[in-house]
Formats: C-alpha cells, structure tokens, sequence
C-alpha cells in the first residue's frame, strides 16, 4: 500500500459526528470537536467518574443537515404515530385517525391529538383535489377521511378502496369517484339501491325518480290510466269517490314493496313530519315541513327542500358532478365532499 493510500485509510473519526479525518488534525472540520487523543482520553474518564454524558456540541449551521443526526426527526415520527394510533385513556379502545371521539365509549379526543392529525395528515391532500368525511352517529361528527388523489376511487361493500363491509345495503361495487380534468365526479355502477345526493336547488324529477326525506324513500309516478269502466256486463266497481290528479307520490318499503301511496289533490304533494299532505309523527329525522314535490304547467315535476335540518336526497341517474360541500348517501354511509383550493 503506498503512502497516499495510507493516508485515505487510516485517521481518526471525530466522536462527536463520526467524521474522518487523518491522524495530525487537531480539530474536526465539521463540528470542531477536539480529535486529541490524550484529551479525548481524559474527558471520557472525567465523564465515567462523575457519572454525566457530555451532550454532542451543535454543528456549524450550514453543515448541520448532512452532518450529526438530530432528534428532530425521530420526534416527529413519534408524534406522527401517536396521531395515527391514539389509545383511548378511559376505555384503552384504539381510536382511528380522523376520529373526534372513541368508538366504544365515546370519550372525546384530545384537541392536541386532533391537531397532530391535521398537522401532520391534512398536508397529505394535493392541491385541486377533494376527499370524502365520512359523518358519523346522530350527532354528525365528522369521521374518517378518504383522500381522492388517484383516478379512480371505487366505494362498496367487497370491492375497491373505500370499502364499508357491514353495510348490508351497498353492492359489492358501489360508486367509483372519478376525475374529469379538475372536476369530479360519482358514477352509480348499477347498484341495487343507488347513490343519493343531497338536494341544494330545486331538481327536475320524472316519472320513476326516487327521492329520500328522513328515513323514507319516495317514488314519484304519475297518474295512472283511468280503469273505473264497467265489468263486462256493465257493472261498475263499488267504491270511494275518486278526485282527479295530476301524479302522485309512493312510499317505497325495504324489499321494493309499496307503502303509503298519496294522489295529488292540485300542482303539489308536501312531505313532512306533521300538516303537510303526507306525515310522519314518528321519524326523527324528518323536519317539520321538509320537502315538496311541484308540477308545472307544463307538467313538468320539482323536487324542492323547504330548508330541512337533514336534508332531501334525489337518487342519481348514471353520474352526477360534484362540489365543495355536497353531501350523499351511499347505502347507509353519509358522506361529505370537501375540495382543496
């Protein structure tokens, strides 16, 4: 090995910051610790008799990235996991990220905790696009996050990325969210109950439209063909007095099977919890004059919300363009819309 070789190989690293430096050096030329071994040797033996760890002396500032490691760091990695696996302290249930309260018990999380997870999950969302919050319990606190950064996004009980295995009432491919430039979009995949989305203007509806207030789902048909001829031998069905009417609105009940069937008396049917043509007293949900079904002159149908607190959704048909703000309903799931500037 020639000399030049010698020097490259052997030398002495600094005990501070690990950095090579060949035998003559007095001082290292990163953090200017002192590379003497009589008085490295001494200060080790001062620390072991006094018991105490010298704390490794600051770097040059312009050198400190690529020099000694810091603690910055391993501390951000631990509040960052302390944000994504919070422990409930009352009932020790994990809590997921986005969560403001525990599952189990329903002991709130921690403002710092939330913080954290805004501080250090929110800033994972690319600008111009938007993420799904899953709204939870009857209190409407918001849920989990589903970031929508790719190209397709498909929500169901089986397959895709936004999954929700326990609801009985999504298919197994539900709704793909898609973008189309900067704008975006749910596409019903042919699910057997739909996607709903919640009514902000009043929306043209036809024959065969479904429509959700509260907890009912409505059927808007129009008025069928008049059948109240006689028999074949000309006698007439008895019955009550039918009234004429331009359409009329079907409660839809769980298996597809038909409930309350009410007939428009003029150009409207009004749906709400009391004094309105249909009512139901008992759903909690449902407004006290929540939403109304118009018919033009024209003959053409609206579906309006008289600014209930839950809401009226309208099932789509195919896809639908979404906004900041939106709400819908996929299966049992409600879910809101949120856009990044």
């Amino acid at each position: 090995m020639d000399s030049e070789s010698a020097k490259l190989t052997v030398g002495i690293a600094c005990g501070t910051c690990d950095t090579f430096s060949p035998f003559g050096v007095e001082l290292c030329p990163v953090c200017k610790s002192s590379l003497s071994i009589t008085q490295r040797a001494a200060a080790e033996s001062g620390r072991k008799k006094s018991g105490t760890k010298t704390p490794r002396a600051p770097s040059d500032p312009r050198t400190a990235a690529s020099a000694a490691p810091t603690t910055t760091s391993p501390i951000q990695e631990e509040l960052m996991e302390q944000a994504r696996n919070y422990i409930c302290k009352k009932c020790a249930t994990p809590v997921p990220s986005g969560h403001k309260f525990c599952g189990r018990c329903g002991e709130p999380v921690p403002v710092e905790i939330v913080e954290l997870q805004v501080k250090f999950f929110g800033a994972m969302q690319a600008p111009g696009k938007a993420r799904l919050i899953l709204i939870r319990g009857d209190a409407g606190v918001d849920g989990l996050s589903y970031l929508l950064q790719g190209a397709d996004h498909v929500a169901g009980s089986k397959d895709g990325q936004i999954l929700f295995p326990d609801d009985a009432w999504l298919s197994p491919k539900h709704a793909n969210f898609t973008y189309r430039g900067e704008k975006l979009f749910v596409r019903d995949e042919e699910s057997i109950n739909g996607v709903y989305v919640r009514v902000k203007q009043p929306v043209p509806l036809e024959p065969g439209d479904l429509f959700l207030c509260g907890e009912e789902v409505f059927r808007l048909e129009a008025t069928p063909k008049d059948t109240s001829g006689p028999e074949a031998d000309q006698t007439y069905f008895y019955s009550s007095p039918k009234r004429p009417s331009p359409f009329r609105v079907v409660q839809m009940l769980r298996g597809g099977h038909t409930g309350l069937v009410v007939c428009a008396r003029e150009n409207i049917i009004q749906i709400g919890r009391e004094e309105n043509d249909i009512n139901f007293p008992e759903d909690v949900y449902m407004s006290g004059k929540h939403a109304k079904v118009e018919m033009n002159p024209q003959g053409k149908f609206t579906l309006i919300d008289n600014g209930s607190k839950n809401g009226t959704y309208y099932r789509i048909k195919g896809e639908r363009e979404l906004g900041h703000g939106d709400y819908l309903f996929l299966g049992k799931q409600l879910l809101r819309v949120e856009m990044t500037a």
